[in-house]
């Protein structure tokens, strides 16, 4: 396999980029049988990496003082642009540190310090205007329609969000979502901005408010993708050992926008094939602390556990 090859799967110097927004930061990470102190974290870090195995990823976000060179050189090896990555040297880069329960069921957070992303607004570099392929990670709805009024032309827009932008931020929220193509949320996410207990009703639910399509994450359950043309149920890739499931979801939605910016397609097929890819990306990230597993285990693996989740799939 060339190199090329071992890095990307599909895509060429000529396919459009992704256009990663949310947040890098350094995470604390206690499991029932580990714990890590200081790792790389943030939805946009999972995100960038995840989708840079299918397209040119441009990496918006801002990090501190304490955000050395090394950290840097993770998102070049993956040849992200990183020219929308700004340093803020007033102050440390955002910290969160968080702790599962036995099995994995339960996360609760134990800190959280937003030091210079307190203070982030995505203003976008002039070399990214034109960007085609959008995912908002879940920072505050209105920095995500200040992202979106920015751009120019056409574009295919993901956005995440989250219980807080719920509940705090609701009215901007719903402002957001009618702008967007697709919104991608976890169950509980979804049953807590439509009302609605039952997932499928929460699904055609989220329809009605505007976007195009929508995605209900489940976790180890799989996920859901409501569309004009149908529902597709997507199982999870069978995964035995669990490290720390921080940034699936988000590794899960990098993938998605990468697949597509480098297939360059929005249509019914590829929105399904997209989401596979993004299973069998976001797998991997359990496997290990922070983005190490999924940053070494190659275009290779995750070709072959797509193969593995389709032929699991096919009757």
């Amino acid at each position: 396999m060339s190199q090329l090859k071992d890095r990307v799967l599909f895509s060429s110097e000529n396919s459009p980029a992704a256009l990663v927004v949310g947040s890098v930061a350094f995470d604390k990470i206690i499991t029932p049988t580990q714990r890590t102190e200081r790792t790389l974290g943030g939805a946009a870090s999972y995100a960038s990496i995840a989708a840079s195995y299918y397209s040119p990823v441009r990496l918006v976000g801002v990090v501190g003082h304490d955000f050395d060179t090394e950290v840097i050189k993770r998102f070049e090896r993956r040849k992200i642009d990183l020219e929308g990555l700004k340093r803020d040297d007033s102050g440390p880069t955002f910290f969160w540190s968080g702790q599962y329960s036995e099995g994995f069921s339960r996360r609760k957070t134990l800190e959280t310090h937003l030091n210079v992303f307190e203070r982030f607004r995505p203003n976008l570099p002039v070399g990214y205007l034109d960007t085609r392929y959008i995912l908002l990670g879940n920072i505050d709805p209105d920095l995500q329609l200040h992202v979106l009024e920015q751009l120019q032309g056409e574009f295919f827009s993901v956005a995440d969000s989250m219980d807080l932008w719920i509940d705090t931020k609701n009215k901007e929220l719903r402002a957001l979502i009618k702008q967007i193509d697709c919104l991608a949320l976890n169950d509980t996410e979804a049953i807590l901005l439509t009302g609605e207990r039952n997932l499928i009703k929460a699904g055609r639910k989220l329809l009605t408010m505007g976007p195009t399509m929508a995605i209900i994450k489940k976790g180890e359950h799989g996920a859901y993708l409501f569309h004009p043309e149908g529902l597709f149920a997507l199982p999870s890739y069978p995964v035995t050992m669990v490290q720390d499931p921080t940034g699936a979801g988000d590794s899960f939605a990098g993938a998605f926008v990468g697949y597509l910016a480098a297939k360059d397609k929005t249509d019914f097929h590829s929105v399904k094939q997209a989401m596979i890819y993004a299973a069998v990306t976001a797998s991997l990230t359990i496997e290990a602390f922070s983005c190490d597993a999924l940053e070494l285990a190659g275009a290779e693996e995750i070709e072959q556990r797509y193969i593995e989740l389709v032929n699991i799939m096919r009757i």
